[in-house]
């Protein structure tokens, strides 16, 4: 029997390939019991002892695998990934490592490289474009074959039925990536589903077991490809699906007009001409059944799902909708819609450039890092792969625990120095991944370079494995290919999740993604009751969340835009530490103007062509003569061929009539003001004097437009002291109006005369503000956003304005978020304002307020945006940080008011004592200091939630005493405060008694 049933193994591996076992990166969420190309036909869900990876779901749970002969079951007991610790096999003569896994991803193979894969993964040599993509292709394919099988089947429960069944025939990457997200997505959706590539297996056994899932299946999706029709199973399933009225097929880069059973045999057509002919005769099949099948298709009227290169999301989101109403799952059907059309608003921050020009071949390379392949039109577009220097050692990723020298000599690979035919494996662990020998050798010092040499060596570009990185100088278009990519390939990931990489606001960005993403980051919902976490532990427990929902089968593609730092700036902890595991379906793209993030090598962003910086240059249909067009040559080449500059230049041409000889004239004549360059953020104005002369142009023409001083102008110079997000227009221009004039005198006719209109102020205004947006949008001097009345500022205009050093600009932006700001709608931009205001870090003060303004900026703004920082977000030391600084701004106030003071009457009056602010104004002094206990108060209960008991006690003390002194014992604060107290106390007891 044991013979018997080996036989029957190996015959199937002949078929299926080799099964690499390997961890697998990226697992599904879902439950079903799925069959690929690349790991064993069946999974069980009454396995015994299971270990499950992070991107699992926390509730999921399984037992361990008991292996043998028995028909598959539904997946809805398990994850996507069956890890086979401690497996028992029925088999005498077959053993498993009890550290395998299994992946439920058709793709996982990719995970154990052959030493043949080598330097297509990490380096590319002179090769053109593609002898790169059939050689990466060929090794693709090679994988199954590597290595040895582990062929192996789990028992299950015979009278199991499924949801859906899903069909397929091939092994293109971007076919098995369309139906893990089509699984994944039906199963998110409480669908089981039973998954199957039929051609894969020659056991008489496991086929009929597939019948019988067929059989017990309410729906039966097929998924066609141009080679489905040469594959018996698919006609079978056609055929068996079509007689019991359940057939949904789905159109994988076809049409149904393309599926006509005369262009097919007659290879009629580009399509049909190469996969066309007498089919049935290719596996020894009747005519008749053949025909039968194909001309089924068209008597599925319902269901016409076309997964082509560019509608992937919609089609999986119609499939999704369409299966869950025919299966009465009108809840399912009310969630995608509302899901459809939170995507549609929140997306993208910025809508699609119609003008982007160029970058063809940044766009092709992208896709190739990310996919590991490329499709579709970017196919034919030919590139060549700059030649990267050698390197023996890369490490993508980060560790905590070992030093430089320890991470280089543990991790050794190569592509010119690796002697014998070990195989490579990618390697990956919690903290790093990396490409790794399966022997590890000891690190030799180089001769004569040392260490110092090796690591300016580059590293490389891996593919296939979904993260790259775009660097290069700012302004020169990093987020326009970014933004062009997303929209270009938007369709190939349920969500495009776009975050700003400022190292002040980045962890606020992740976190904000638990809206599109229907996560609960809330900090009730990460502490264990058991065991009192750290702030650390919250923190961490709410990132997971996010990261566990990104690592699915389920494809996302993550934007971090103008990455700052690698660093946080409130905690310095990676940045990594945000992002899923590499090697999964969502996908990581990331711009910069660092050399290098993560030890990997960046695609460096080049300057656009001559031909395509013209074309940019000349956006209207002006034809200019041989003279001009050289002028042109000449700014392109003065505003450092920046996509910035140029795209200004472009839009003065266009609006104002105009020549280039004379706006040359008129940029080089404008004076440069004296403003302090100084610092790493306005390196790039300094070496660019000519772009600085650019924005006055626009300024004076703003201000030529309107009159001196224009509303336009104050936008822009307040604009650089609001976060790094869309700005709401309303609240820009308000800023601005607060900002001073410069001459205080006003003529007493222009004060009667704003008395008379007043009433008519608020449309004018309005209108005026529209105006002044409309101009900044179409000089290119602000970027349009998706949310309707907001607008974006590139960050070196940003910085030129906060240089310009406008008196009064900084604390006119504070007013007025002060007055207008909405927690829900700008917390970015109050956080901005509370930077400003309490010097966090080594910052200095830069606005300083009154009292009165203080005690209401406490009250209506920072404590509702500590508690929603700390509550919702879970980002509790950010929020315990905000609360401390304005406890000490507090302190100052009153230190303040106490001081004795002396007025210009009382020294006349020798004999009359000094007084102090708190006596000359009681009733303020009183609101300060009942203030400063509210703020100690909350900071307590805040610390309370992080075990801190003995720093809360000393708070809430101080806080009794003011309230004491102030309200009186029977003040129902005081009453609260003290209920406060004596949790404090009764739980810091506890802490000591079991200490």
């Amino acid at each position: 029997m044991g013979s018997t049933l080996n036989m029957d193994f190996q015959e199937d591996s002949g078929t299926l390939g080799s099964l690499p076992v390997t961890t697998s990166r990226n697992m599904s969420s879902s439950s079903s019991a799925f069959f690929s190309a690349n790991q064993s036909p069946f999974f069980s869900p009454r396995s015994s002892t299971c270990q499950f990876s992070e991107s699992t779901r926390s509730d999921a749970q399984c037992d361990s695998a008991n292996l043998s002969a028995d028909p598959p079951s539904s997946c809805s007991g398990i994850q996507g990934t069956e890890c086979l610790g401690n497996a028992r096999f029925d088999l005498p003569d077959m053993k498993l490592e009890p550290t395998a896994c299994i992946s439920s991803d058709f793709r996982k193979s990719d995970h154990v490289v052959s030493n043949g894969t080598l330097s297509s993964y990490g380096h590319v040599g002179d090769n053109g474009y593609y002898d790169l993509i059939a050689k990466h292709r060929k090794q693709m394919r090679s994988h199954d074959m590597s290595f040895s099988p582990v062929p192996i089947s789990l028992s299950s429960n015979r009278n199991r039925s499924y949801d859906i069944y899903i069909g397929l025939h091939g092994r293109k990457p971007s076919l098995q990536r369309f139906a893990n997200w089509l699984r994944a997505e039906l199963e998110l959706q409480g669908m089981s589903c039973f998954v199957s590539d039929r051609a894969r297996f020659r056991s008489s056994r496991k086929l009929g077991l597939m019948e019988k899932a067929m059989d017990v299946s309410s729906f039966g999706v097929v998924i066609l490809t141009r080679k489905s029709f040469k594959n018996p199973y698919t006609i079978e399933e056609l055929r068996f699906f079509s007689s019991k009225k359940n057939l949904v097929p789905i159109y994988f880069d076809l049409s149904p007009g393309d599926c006509l059973v005369r262009d097919i045999v007659e290879k009629r057509g580009e399509l049909w001409e190469k996969h066309g002919g007498e089919l049935w005769f290719l596996y020894g099949g009747l005519e008749k059944e053949w025909k039968e099948a194909v001309n089924g298709l068209f008597r599925v009227d319902e269901w016409k799902l076309e997964a082509q290169d560019g509608s992937w999301r919609d089609c999986i989101s119609r499939a999704v909708s369409l299966l869950a109403m025919r299966l009465g799952r009108r809840s399912v059907v009310e969630q995608m819609m509302r899901w459809r059309e939170k995507v549609e608003k929140e997306e993208f921050p910025f809508p699609r450039n119609e003008n982007f020009v160029g970058r063809k071949k940044e766009l092709s390379e992208l896709e190739f890092i990310l996919f590991g392949d490329i499709s579709g039109e970017t196919e034919r577009d030919y590139f060549e792969l700059k030649a990267r220097s050698k390197r023996k050692n890369l490490m993508i990723g980060w560790s905590k625990s070992s030093s430089v020298e320890e991470r280089l000599g543990k991790r050794q690979w190569g592509s010119g120095s690796r002697k014998g035919k070990e195989p490579v494996i990618w390697k990956e662990s919690e903290k790093e991944i990396e490409m790794q020998s399966t022997e590890r050798q000891q690190n030799q010092r180089p001769k004569g370079g040392g260490w110092t040499s090796r690591r300016k060596k580059s590293a490389k570009i891996v593919y296939g494995k979904g993260i790259a990185c775009v660097t290069g100088d700012s302004g020169i278009g990093k987020t326009e290919l970014l933004l062009e990519f997303a929209y270009r390939y938007h369709q190939r990931y349920k969500m495009v999740l776009w975050i700003g990489g400022e190292s002040r606001y980045i962890r606020q960005n992740y976190l904000n993604l638990r809206s599109l993403l229907e996560v609960d980051v809330r900090v009730e919902n990460c502490i264990d009751k058991s065991k009192m976490k750290s702030f650390d532990e919250q923190e961490e427990a709410a990132i997971s969340r996010i990261r566990k929902e990104l690592m699915r089968n389920i494809p996302f593609l993550v934007v971090i835009d103008n990455l700052e730092s690698e660093k946080d700036w409130w905690d310095q902890k990676l940045i990594m530490d945000l992002l899923p595991r590499f090697g999964g379906e969502t996908h990581i793209v990331i711009s910069t103007r660092l050399p290098r993030v993560m030890n990997l090598e960046p695609l460096k962003l080049s300057y656009l062509s001559a031909v395509e910086a013209m074309s940019l240059m000349q956006v209207s249909a002006k034809e200019y003569p041989i003279a001009e067009i050289d002028v042109l040559r000449t700014i392109e080449e003065k505003v450092g061929r920046l996509t910035l500059g140029l795209a200004i230049v472009g839009a003065i041409l266009s609006e104002l009539p105009i020549n280039p000889s004379r706006l040359l004239d008129t940029i080089n004549r404008i004076p440069l003001r004296d403003i302090s360059l100084s610092g790493r953020e306005a390196h790039s104005l300094r070496k660019n004097t000519f772009l600085l002369q650019l924005f006055e142009v626009c300024f004076s023409i703003f201000d030529h437009a309107v009159g001196p001083r224009s509303l336009a102008t104050r936008m822009v110079l307040v604009s650089g002291w609001f976060a790094p997000a869309a700005i709401p227009v309303s609240l820009l221009a308000l800023a601005a109006r607060k900002i001073p004039e410069k001459h205080k005198r006003t003529c007493f006719w222009r004060k009667v005369l704003r008395s008379l209109t007043c009433g008519f102020s608020s449309s004018y205004s309005k209108r005026s503000e529209t105006e002044a947006s409309s101009m900044l949008l179409r000089f290119n001097i602000a970027r349009s956003s998706t949310k309707e009345g907001y607008v974006h500022f590139n960050e070196l205009i940003k910085v030129y304005a906060r240089k310009r050093g406008v008196t009064g600009v900084a604390h006119a932006m504070v007013q007025a978020i002060v007055s207008r700001g909405s927690l829900s709608l700008h917390s970015e931009h109050i956080w901005a304002a509370c930077f400003l205001l309490f010097g966090f870090g080594n910052d200095p003060i830069v606005v300083e307020l009154r009292v009165s303004e203080l005690l209401y900026l406490v009250k209506e703004v920072i404590l509702p945006l500590a508690i929603r920082t700390f509550i919702t977000f879970s980002r509790c030391r950010p929020a315990l940080e905000l609360l401390q600084l304005c406890t000490n701004a507090l302190e100052v106030a009153d230190q303040a008011f106490v001081t004795p003071v002396e007025k210009w009457f009382d020294k006349s009056l020798c004999w009359r004592p000094i007084k102090t602010n708190a006596q000359l104004n009681p009733c303020l002094w009183q609101d300060l200091a009942l203030s400063r206990a509210t703020v100690l108060e909350t900071r307590a209960k805040l610390l309370l939630r992080g075990g801190q008991f003995d720093i809360g006690d000393d708070l809430i003390r101080k806080a009794i005493f003011i309230r004491t002194s102030i309200c009186g014992e029977d003040h129902p604060d005081t009453v609260s405060a003290r209920e406060t107290l004596s949790k404090l106390t009764r739980l810091l007891a506890n802490v000591q008694t079991h200490t």
